[in-house]
């Protein structure tokens, strides 16, 4: 029988074919590895962190690693940003705030007061309302790769006494973000700064009265809400910005298909947050047993929002790039107005 060449390209085809299924792939070379900090303390971490970087060295398949360290476990949060600009980290996971980085959008890292009704707000202002833009430029001046941003829970009050108004603020000593400690001043709390793992003993020895880092969610997850008891309905901000960061040098010597790769698994790691949290936060204050519920009243806790807007003015009038952001988020927040339900409500 003739062979054609046709039937010679496909029975070749189909012989190399078979050869590169029965072999593995081998990475050529040493694998990449890196050093990844996280915000988180180890119990927070299991989910907010753990599963993407579990995932992208399981599909990097040997090409590259990244090793994940929790809170503190390298350097202390407020260091973690010098730390991956001298390189003594490769990467990190959390809010601009919590690790002091030096740009003018760090303001607005963590929880900046009123400006986010829900967890979906994040990933609309930063993809569709030009804040990723924003946060790029600016890390990019400081040689850091911001990656990208997503939302984590809403911030309430956890105390280890009822807050049933603003008066019972006054005087309270909590562990909060340093933005929303500079805001909630106003009101009479004392923020407090300290190494995240001793949260739980400063609470059961009376060094703090609260917290206002979290949602309720992390409460029962880490362990405070048995260290604190109580819970504020009102919430100071609807959804943390947290964002994954790297070196600029380092992010540049991954290859392009391990960058979108990790791309990818941090995307998925933000989707998880946000039905983790949006799910968590409603279940646990109707099944919850370790906190009780309390509510400031809405004509009170106006006040609080009308604080927040003269607050957004002071930030705005600092500098150039704070007035472009806050016009971003007020002009954001103008049109859920509009827009109604389910966008806003009031």
């Amino acid at each position: 029988m003739t062979t054609t060449r046709r039937k010679f390209l496909a029975s070749g085809a189909a012989v190399a074919g078979a050869g590169a299924l029965a072999s593995p792939a081998v990475a050529q070379g040493a694998p990449l590895k890196w050093r990844m900090q996280t915000y988180a303390g180890a119990a927070l971490g299991e989910h907010v962190c753990k599963p993407a970087i579990d995932a992208f060295n399981k599909i990097a398949n040997g090409e590259m690693e990244i090793e994940l360290f929790y809170a503190d476990q390298l350097v202390p949060t407020p260091e973690l940003f010098r730390a991956m600009q001298n390189g003594t980290i490769d990467a990190v996971q959390s809010d601009d705030d919590s690790m002091a980085s030096p740009t003018e959008v760090t303001v607005f890292g963590g929880y900046f007061p009123f400006a986010l009704r829900y967890s979906l707000d994040v990933p609309a202002l930063f993809n569709h309302h030009g804040l990723d833009e924003i946060w790029k430029e600016e890390y990019a001046k400081q040689g850091i790769q911001h990656i990208s941003a997503g939302s984590w829970d809403p911030c309430n009050f956890a105390t280890k006494e009822p807050i049933n108004s603003l008066a019972d603020l006054q005087g309270k000593r909590v562990f909060t973000f340093p933005t929303a400690g500079r805001f909630l001043a106003k009101f009479g709390v004392v923020p407090v700064t300290l190494p995240w793992e001793d949260i739980e003993v400063a609470l059961q020895t009376g060094e703090l009265d609260g917290v206002a880092w979290s949602g309720i969610t992390e409460d029962y997850t880490v362990g405070w809400a048995e260290a604190t008891g109580h819970f504020l309905t009102n919430s100071i901000s609807g959804a943390w910005i947290g964002h994954f960061f790297a070196n600029q040098e380092q992010w540049d010597e991954v290859p392009e298909h391990l960058k979108e790769l990790m791309k990818a698994v941090f995307d998925q790691s933000h989707y998880y947050r946000q039905h983790w949290y949006w799910s968590g936060e409603a279940n646990l204050r109707v099944t919850g047993d370790k906190m009780k519920l309390t509510t400031i009243p809405a004509e009170e806790w106006d006040q609080v929002e009308e604080a927040a807007k003269e607050f957004w003015e002071e930030v705005a009038a600092e500098s150039e790039v704070k007035a472009k952001v806050v016009a971003k988020i007020r002009e954001y927040n103008e049109a859920m107005r509009k827009a109604g339900p389910p966008y806003r409500y009031s």
